[in-house]
């Protein structure tokens, strides 16, 4: 596995997740693929222009265990767990990220509330 591609998704994923990124229309319009959708945790689905319209939830979260799994050489899945401070609530993330344009872009993104608790999911 190519670990500098994983960083560099890692750390893209943690914008996509941070609170500042989040609230900026500007930089969520750079991370998400003109075609992104998603599954939200609240069982709706949403597009790129319902996110840049209407906002995304503003939470503190942080993401553990990533891990990328690649689908082609232009295509890969990542898979985390979210501790969603705000919400006092933890997700099973997966997202697809495609290279397009000669950049990474979140193209798909899921997730899942679940009970596991942090200390369940963490690899040693």
């Amino acid at each position: 596995m190519n670990e500098q591609l994983k960083q560099h998704l890692k750390e893209l994923e943690e914008m996509h997740t941070n609170i500042e990124v989040r609230k900026s229309r500007e930089e969520l319009d750079k991370i998400l693929a003109d075609a992104f959708f998603e599954i939200g945790s609240s069982g709706y689905m949403f597009d790129k222009k319902e996110c840049l319209e209407f906002g995304v939830a503003l939470t503190e979260m942080s993401l553990h265990n990533y891990e990328i799994y690649p689908l082609a050489p232009d295509v890969v899945l990542s898979t985390y767990y979210i501790v969603d401070v705000t919400r006092e609530r933890n997700t099973l993330r997966s997202s697809i990220w495609k290279l397009i344009d000669g950049r990474w872009q979140l193209f798909f993104h899921q997730g899942t509330i679940t009970p596991m608790k942090l200390s369940e999911v963490l690899r040693s």
